[in-house]
């Protein structure tokens, strides 16, 4: 079973994603940890990864879906893809898709996590605080937040067409949201 959790910056797609894989014996596949394994190797790619996100933009595509390839065609991770946070703009979306069907894979369900800006903001000053994060500033995450509302809208009206996709009300407790997606998944 392959899912996508998308939804803004600390919307608790993360959260889910871990439930998730323990569930599902799956893989989350997180571009954010993955960008900031990259940022930690200080590689060339990590320096332009974290120059975007200090400016509250989104990693460029090319990079972000490169990472994304060598997922999707990983056997022991075949049908097991947990997406958190990935796809962010709908040329990632479509090139998921794309990727998908070169792999013989689909994905069984989207799980948008809708969640209004003053949650976000509660929820990420906590998170700061107890990861340590280094791009959890207040104005990164307000630029950020701004960029997904712009670049995430396309997504998810992409995603809304499909009878797969379900719209979850971010703002409820951890275990009511889990539960909400174990209903849906019916696992």
């Amino acid at each position: 079973m392959n899912l996508i959790l998308f939804g803004p910056p600390g919307a608790g797609k993360g959260t889910q994603a871990k439930h998730l894989v323990n569930k599902l014996n799956g893989f989350q596949v997180s571009t954010g940890d993955m960008l900031r394994d990259e940022i930690k190797k200080d590689s060339e790619i990590g320096q332009k990864i974290i120059k975007d996100m200090n400016d509250g933009k989104f990693v460029n595509d090319e990079i972000v879906n490169k990472l994304i390839k060598n997922v999707v065609f990983d056997p022991q991770k075949r049908d097991k893809l947990i997406f958190d946070g990935y796809p962010r703009s709908l040329s990632q979306a479509q090139n998921l898709e794309s990727l998908m069907d070169s792999s013989k894979q689909k994905i069984d369900f989207v799980f948008f996590l809708n969640v209004n800006k003053d949650t976000i903001i509660k929820r990420i000053e906590k998170r700061k605080i107890l990861e340590k994060r280094s791009d959890d500033d207040l104005n990164t995450i307000l630029k950020r937040y701004e960029t997904y509302m712009v670049t995430t809208k396309p997504v998810l009206d992409f995603y809304a067409q499909n009878p797969n996709f379900y719209q979850i009300d971010g703002t409820l407790k951890i275990e009511e949201i889990t539960a909400k997606i174990d209903a849906f998944i019916n696992v």
